[in-house]
């Protein structure tokens, strides 16, 4: 059955390799011959750039800008006498004339108004407010009229505004008679302007202004080089990427090489790395590689990070910045080890370089930001730790980033402060790994140090309620947690999953506390029961702690010390006193063996080890450093000899280590006092019959 739960195994652990490789070559961005990303000033960061077809060289975009500038500056736009608007205000001033009873003209004063008022709008009548403007907000000094298909410069000052034009026209009345019949008519409201703008013919003459001003000043032939990797890209070549772009997408098409061989550079590049980390996890971490869980998890962030470096660089200018990579390593860490760590790391960096516009910019900026939380973190305990991470691969960013400009460019001035923010994003973004820790901590049941930490924290509900309910339970279990840790500390085990699973591994005597010796006072309730009524209640305690863990949802590593600390052991005492009882019978051991199972780990022995130690030296009649480690060989021995602990990976080396870490704790714990002498009270002296005291 074990044979076939392995093949399984490495089945799963195989297919979601696959699964991940797959997923992010078919999901990688794919970068064609006219999707490039660059700067003005900065390096070309591709390979040789050749034209597909001849390209015209167009102005800069500072000199187009400056051309534009000048000549909207000098532009004059196009305006048009508007005759029929001319003749209809004549034809208005005549009614009004006709029709006014206040002053009455006869036809040869009407007529003489008339040409005057001809007169005024032959001169032109123009509304300034509706003049256009030039880029400085002042208004045009001189406008095109268009007459009989001639354009003529005009100055704006020899036309007359509509105000202007009844003033003229009033100044040319020659007799008093002529003014009142003016006035009297208001021929003012109906003076508009004749001179009027022509959008169309001015639209049309400043394209064409623009068109041979703005012409093309030379021309890239077809195979001729534009710009190779490492050319600084100036204005000028800036501007023919623009043309050759919207060149390229007017055309509808990609110049490429061919897309099958880049395809298949691009997964085998895919399948090395992550054959590497594969390699890597077998080789130096073998018992991750047998633990499924830990295997889908690496995979699993690898996969989650650089599938969102890719959707960044597709939608977000500096995107792939953005994507806090340093995350990755820190969130292994806090659940395997620093070198794993790193490693995974460097790892998901190079997968996501190649979305990079600057591969080995890229690569060292996140090298260095994850090298410093790496080193901050260490060992993560409280949440503050990811700020003081954060800061850590700040700085790292800004000074890789300083030191690259500064070697390629010569100069800081080349840094860009868009850049700076983006990596301060980046940094501030690491802080909230810890969520990251919540999801990984549900998703594949494994248990953060922030976790244990906060466990292993007495006021805990259940651990409050063992001190109040077992307080002799409760000393029990704090020293089995001393004892373990530092024997875990000393054998490279995981010290603070240790700590924290030796705390609950006796919750279950909070249900019957007085069944159990460290919590009775003189009242032994087992004298009532028999043998095996005594065992079934006190191999209980790690049903009734389960039950209690599982209500209280600690963690499954935590759990497993309640049901392995005991193992497949015995209660001994009611055992062999059962066996006493019916001597010459053969005795069923079953219902007085714990459920098990055995301890799997390392740190699970630890606890048995410590456990039965720790409760038999309280028996000790002796706390000579002799008694005490013929005690801890005799327990331990015991239990290698009942094969207690041949499911765990513990060695003999780190059992000799362990032993003489207890028995050196222990030796601590009982040492003996030495006795205080008393004081000598100097008033309580008695004279002998001779007068003199007894000392002298």
């Amino acid at each position: 059955m074990s044979k076939l739960s392995n093949i399984n195994s490495n089945l799963i652990l195989w297919g979601a390799f696959a699964c991940a490789v797959l997923l992010m070559f078919y999901l990688r961005p794919t970068v064609d011959e006219n999707r490039y990303i660059y700067e003005i000033n900065r390096p070309w960061n591709y390979n040789l750039l050749t034209a597909p077809f001849d390209i015209p060289v167009h102005h800069d975009t500072i000199s187009a800008q400056a051309i534009r500038d000048s000549l909207e500056a000098s532009f004059e736009p196009v305006y048009m006498r508007d005759a029929a608007k001319e003749s209809q205000i004549l034809a208005k001033t005549a009614t009004r004339l006709l029709q006014n009873t206040s002053v009455s003209l006869n036809a040869a004063q009407r007529s003489q108004v008339l040409a005057k008022l001809r007169d005024v709008y032959q001169t032109g009548v123009i509304e300034l407010s509706d003049l256009p403007k030039h880029p400085d907000s002042t208004v045009v000094a001189n406008v095109r009229l268009v007459r009989d298909d001639q354009a003529e410069s005009k100055a704006v000052r020899s036309f007359l505004t509509p105000r202007q034009a009844y003033g003229r026209l009033d100044s040319l009345l020659p007799d008093k008679t002529l003014h009142d019949a003016v006035v009297s008519a208001r021929i003012s409201e109906l003076l508009e302007p004749n001179i009027v703008l022509d959008s169309i013919t001015t639209r049309r003459f400043r394209e064409e202004a623009y068109a041979t001003a703005l012409a093309p000043i030379g021309v890239i032939q077809h195979g001729e080089r534009i710009l190779n990797r490492g050319d600084i890209v100036t204005p000028q070549l800036y501007t023919v990427l623009h043309t050759y772009e919207s060149m390229m997408a007017e055309r509808g098409g990609t110049v490429t090489n061919g897309n099958l061989y880049p395809a298949l550079g691009a997964l085998a590049y895919m399948l090395v790395l992550m054959g590497a980390l594969m390699l890597f996890i077998y080789f130096f971490r073998r018992d991750y590689f047998e633990r499924l869980p830990v295997m889908l998890f690496l995979l699993s962030i690898v996969t989650l990070f650089t599938l969102l470096t890719y959707g960044m660089d597709l939608f977000i200018r500096f995107g792939i910045y953005v994507v806090p990579l340093a995350i990755v390593p820190v969130v292994v860490l806090v659940f395997l080890d620093s070198r794993t760590a790193f490693f995974t790391g460097i790892i998901t960096v190079f997968l996501c370089s190649t979305v990079a516009q600057n591969h080995w910019e890229f690569i060292l900026l996140q090298f260095s930001a994850s090298l410093a939380a790496v080193v901050s973190i260490k060992e993560l305990s409280k949440r503050s730790q990811l700020i003081r991470t954060s800061i850590f691969a700040f700085v790292a960013y800004v000074v890789m980033y300083a030191s690259i400009e500064l070697m390629t460019m010569g100069t800081f001035n080349s840094m860009v402060p868009r850049m700076l923010a983006v990596l301060a994003i980046n940094a501030v973004l690491i802080s909230f790994a810890y969520f990251l820790i919540f999801m990984v901590e549900k998703i594949f049941g494994f248990t953060s140090r922030v976790t244990l930490v906060e466990l292993a924290d007495i006021n805990h509900p259940l651990l409050r309620e063992l001190s109040e309910e077992c307080p002799g339970t409760f000393n029990h279990s704090m020293a089995v947690s001393n004892l373990a840790s530092a024997a875990a500390s000393r054998i490279g085990a995981n010290v603070q999953l240790v700590r924290t699973g030796a705390l609950y591994h006796d919750i279950g005597k909070v249900n019957n506390p007085a069944f159990f010796t460290e919590n009775q006072h003189g009242v032994n309730p087992h004298d009532a029961l028999t043998p095996l009524q005594s065992a079934r209640i006190v191999i209980g305690h790690v049903t009734d702690g389960l039950r209690k863990a599982e209500k209280a949802k600690l963690p499954s590593t935590i759990r497993d010390f309640i049901n392995q600390h005991h193992g497949r052991g015995k209660a001994r005492y009611f055992y062999t006193t059962y066996c006493n009882q019916h001597p010459g019978e053969d005795v069923d051991a079953a219902p007085f063996t714990y459920p098990g199972p055995n301890p799997q780990t390392r740190e699970a022995s630890l606890v048995m080890m410590a456990d039965a130690v720790e409760a038999a030296s309280r028996s000790l009649q002796q706390h000579t450093p002799e008694a005490i480690s013929a005690l801890v060989n005799k327990i331990i021995d015991s239990q290698i000899a009942e094969g207690l602990h041949n499911d765990s990976p513990i060695s003999f080396r780190d059992v000799e280590t362990v032993k003489q870490v207890f028995a050196s704790r222990l030796r601590t714990m009982y040492h003996s006092r030495i006795s205080y002498p008393e004081a000598i009270d100097k008033s309580e002296k008695t004279d002998t019959p001779d007068g003199k005291s007894p000392q002298a």
